[in-house]
């Protein structure tokens, strides 16, 4: 078989294969769904970032998986204060047990989008804090975690929640992760979530 065949039918498979995977992540709902209009502005943008360097995407591609992890863990540990606290503290846990400064940042953060005309991102306030404080939060509210934390100390859970903000900053400020953070990264998550165990 002649190599301009054996790349022909290596394209048709995999076009074959490729369709079928996308019936079939559309049949379960496996990919986000997009409106109409995201999809032609999708097409816009990537018109402008076939312009952006290839080394550019391509650390683009190896970023994402380590904003997936975080946006995962941070919002999972969002969900996790905001239900131990309305458990404990009743529905108006954030008037009640968060520190002033963080309450004044998230409102500040609340009203800067909403002065610029954008959507809301949350109805919940502890939504638009920094990850940093949710260590305030948990520290601040320490005699209601410690007992999620298997025999935990306070500076240890705090620590590991430190450690976890220090490799926040490149993934959220679009810098490259090299390799020794992305192992850190991923041995912090770790940590975290053998302390609740």
């Amino acid at each position: 078989m002649s190599e301009e065949r054996v790349i022909e039918l290596f394209v048709l498979k995999n076009a074959v294969v490729t369709a079928e995977l996308r019936k079939i992540s559309r049949q379960f709902r496996i990919e986000n769904v997009k409106s109409n209009i995201e999809l032609v502005t999708d097409s816009l943008v990537s018109d402008y970032l076939q312009q952006v360097d290839f080394e550019i995407i391509k650390d683009a591609d190896r970023m994402s998986e380590f904003y997936k992890i975080f946006y995962a863990l941070e919002n999972d540990i969002r969900n996790l204060i905001d239900g131990a606290l309305e458990d404990s503290k009743g529905k108006n846990w954030w008037d009640t047990s968060v520190p002033q400064a963080v309450q004044e940042n998230a409102r500040k953060n609340q009203d800067r989008e909403a002065s610029e005309g954008l959507p809301p991102r949350s109805d919940r306030l502890i939504d638009y804090t920094t990850f940093g404080e949710l260590g305030e939060i948990v520290k601040e509210n320490w005699d209601i975690f410690s007992g999620m934390f298997s025999n935990a100390s306070k500076n240890r859970v705090l620590r590991v929640i430190n450690r976890l903000n220090l490799v926040r900053g490149p993934i959220a400020h679009c810098n490259f992760l090299p390799e020794e953070e992305a192992i850190r990264l991923k041995l912090a998550v770790r940590d975290w979530y053998k302390l609740m165990e």
